[in-house]
């Protein structure tokens, strides 16, 4: 378990605390590590968020559906990591996506109840936690006020990049093409053009209602 503990003081979550805090913390919390198989769903959108998530090792692949159930955006997130730590409170103090693991993967969980009673107490906690949901917020309110005025080609980009919780890896996209040509406001002729002329660059592959962005990086370069 030693490598575990090691692993958690690389989140940015606990970077910063001193060794007598992290192992007085680790004293007085439960900590609960579990080892998933591949394909079990560990977090489902619209469950109680009601612990913080740690994915130790391995990976998760996060599924994402628009609100009104025209498509749904799958990104994979890689150890170590930690899973919405926004969602914990709030409005909506639930999971906004589905998580499920990707080959063998390894989690640790704390609840919020200890979470509230015991890590707020640290001062560099709170300050690493309050950097994360500030970052959060700060690149979707960059997201939200950068409006692509660009040709079709940018505005499908665009469309693909700005659901991305991360802006490098696989991302896959399933929707309908009709649906795509409505969003991006424009015809359905117009969006496979783009399409196939970003698959022929090996930038996407089209699948039948969906499209797979190997890298984002490539593709936004």
């Amino acid at each position: 378990m030693e490598s575990m503990f090691d692993t958690l003081l690389q989140l940015p979550l606990f970077q910063g605390l001193v060794h007598d805090d992290f192992t007085n913390i680790l004293a007085k919390v439960k900590l609960h590590f579990v080892k998933h198989k591949g394909g079990e769903v560990i977090a489902q959108a619209g469950d109680p968020c009601d612990r913080l998530l740690f994915i130790l090792k391995g990976a998760v692949s996060v599924t994402t559906v628009a609100a009104n159930r025209a498509y749904l955006f799958t990104e994979q997130y890689e150890a170590p990591c930690l899973i919405e730590p926004h969602s914990l409170f709030g409005m909506h103090t639930t999971f906004a996506s589905t998580y499920t693991t990707v080959g063998e993967t390894h989690t640790v969980c704390i609840s919020k109840v200890f979470v509230m009673n015991e890590l707020t107490k640290y001062e560099i906690f709170r300050l690493n936690y309050a950097n994360i949901i500030c970052n959060r917020a700060q690149t979707l309110q960059r997201k939200l006020w950068d409006i692509n005025h660009g040709d079709l080609y940018d505005r499908i980009i665009g469309f693909i990049a700005s659901r991305a919780e991360r802006p490098t890896g696989r991302k896959s996209l399933k929707i309908k093409m009709e649906d795509l040509a409505h969003i991006v406001n424009d015809t359905r002729l117009n969006v496979s053009r783009v399409l196939n002329a970003l698959q022929s660059k090996e930038l996407l592959e089209l699948r039948r209602g969906e499209i797979i962005v190997p890298q984002l990086e490539e593709l936004t370069r």
